[in-house]
């Protein structure tokens, strides 16, 4: 610096000054001041830093901005974080971590930290919390957080959005603007000192996750220079162990890929092995005459049931009728009540394996599981008690105006019916007789038997027609033939 001297010309050239000679000159600065003249009378000068680094030093990259470098300085100058006291303030949470929640507003007491957004339910709630150190609130880090206004999560005015960095999204608002606009301020302050502080480990930490998206965007605030990070070298990205998920996934994938002839082998195999078993299963009369399967009751037709036992009226029939008969002519609703369905299903598994039981044992007590059992039975036959081909028949009948021609046809009908179902009636229709004996104490009559025992004796084999007006049908017959029964019987007779 010795050898320069003071260089002074006129007109354009440039005047050097030494430091020495400038006062409050920064050491190793040199000012140099250019004088132009471009009008007569006018004078323009501007003034110039030239810093002289030291030699020793790398040289540092000049800077090719417009804007000099004390103005980036300035710009990159980030305010210290603001602590809040707690105020009410409504809160929502429609986000976390990327999935979506559904939106509920709740009044909250909002207390703003150095690094965090405490969330109490009300003000006591805080002061405990200070008490009891064990006790902490719910709360959201502030650090890689974005605050911005919106408009489109919720139709309510003055609404703050805050978007954390694992994804969850906080919604705050306030009736009164000045109120939530000092909210904004300072947790966006907050959340910007926190990720300027935080811009050394941003290589680390992931970035904002949009809600249901695993797409992640850049941190607000922070240098995009701390984004960009150095692409590793192709041995780091062969030793690098991948994470689970992406190991699970990578698995996902190769199973798909890996699809080969040898899979398809397999299924062929089994195939095989299935239309192996198939044919030299033993077939179903095989099995009952081993005994493996034993033929059922329930569901069982009734002319191939009665062959098989040897009668017309089905075993299991006439001990149902003797059973009721015996201890339930009087209960309250007989037939009308439903008994226990699971105790039902266990009478039915014993008679369809043909094991001795006795309906006066006392798990068959209640005297409406019996009842239950024997309208199951009539309900799960193939064919109906009333034949289908009958059916029609029966309902040409009942529309018969005058009464005794009615009771002729009816008669008639029945005397055309099978001998187990003609036989097996006539029980059935006795029975329910004995029954309106006692119609003052078990408060049945002829039309709530009809309507229990209309549709279990008889349907249509296709459900073509209407169904209420057969429904209808169904009660009248069985009401009619049980009015006249002692007619179209013979019971009178005995």
């Amino acid at each position: 610096m010795g050898g320069i001297t003071n260089l002074q010309s006129a007109g354009n050239q440039p005047t050097l000054i030494l430091p020495h000679q400038v006062t409050g000159a920064a050491p190793g600065t040199v000012q140099m001041r250019i004088k132009t003249s471009q009008i007569s009378g006018d004078r323009l000068s501007q003034t110039k830093s030239m810093v002289l680094q030291d030699p020793d030093l790398p040289p540092r990259p000049i800077s090719r901005h417009r804007r000099n470098q004390s103005q980036h300085n300035v710009g990159e100058a980030v305010e210290t974080p603001v602590v809040l006291n707690g105020e009410y303030l409504n809160k929502a949470k429609i986000s976390e971590g990327g999935k979506k929640l559904r939106k509920n507003w709740t009044s909250t007491w909002v207390v703003l930290d150095t690094d965090k957004l405490l969330f109490y339910k009300d003000r006591k709630q805080e002061a405990l919390t200070n008490l009891k150190p064990g006790c902490s609130p719910d709360g959201m880090d502030l650090c890689g957080a974005v605050a911005e206004w919106t408009t489109e999560k919720s139709s309510r005015k003055n609404v703050l959005q805050i978007t954390t960095s694992s994804g969850s999204e906080f919604l705050l608002q306030a009736d009164n603007y000045h109120t939530i606009s000092k909210w904004h301020d300072a947790i966006k302050r907050t959340a910007d000192y926190l990720s300027k502080g935080a811009a050394g480990k941003a290589s680390d930490k992931p970035g904002i996750r949009r809600a249901n998206s695993t797409e992640y965007l850049p941190r607000h605030g922070l240098p995009s220079k701390t984004l960009s990070l150095p692409r590793p070298a192709p041995e780091s990205l062969c030793t690098k162990e991948p994470k689970p998920e992406h190991r699970r996934s990578l698995m996902f994938k190769s199973s798909k890929l890996t699809y080969s002839m040898s899979d398809s082998a397999d299924k062929n195999g089994v195939k095989n092995r299935l239309k192996k078993f198939i044919t030299r299963r033993p077939s179903m009369k095989t099995l009952q005459e081993k005994g493996i399967i034993k033929d059922r009751v329930f569901g069982c037709p009734l002319l191939a049931l009665c062959e098989r036992e040897g009668t017309t009226v089905p075993n299991f029939v006439r001990q149902c009728v003797e059973a009721v008969e015996k201890r339930g002519l009087e209960a309250d609703g007989i037939y009308r009540v439903s008994g226990n369905l699971a105790t039902i299903q266990k009478l039915r598994f014993l008679v369809d394996q043909e094991v001795e039981f006795n309906l006066d044992d006392s798990q068959w007590e209640d005297i409406h599981v019996v009842t239950g059992a024997l309208k199951m039975f009539f309900r799960e036959l193939p064919e109906p008690l009333f034949p289908f081909p009958f059916f029609e028949l029966f309902v040409e009948a009942i529309k018969t105006k005058e009464c005794k021609q009615k009771v002729q046809v009816m008669k008639e009908l029945v005397l055309q019916l099978p001998k187990p179902n003609q036989d097996t009636m006539r029980v059935l229709f006795k029975h329910l007789q004995t029954i309106l004996t006692c119609s003052q104490k078990n408060l049945m009559s002829t039309q709530g038997i009809s309507i229990v025992f209309g549709p279990t004796l008889m349907w249509p084999e296709l459900d073509c027609g209407n169904m209420a007006v057969n429904m209808v049908y169904q009660n009248q017959i069985v009401e009619f033939i049980l009015i006249e029964s002692p007619e179209i019987f013979g019971l009178q007779k005995k």
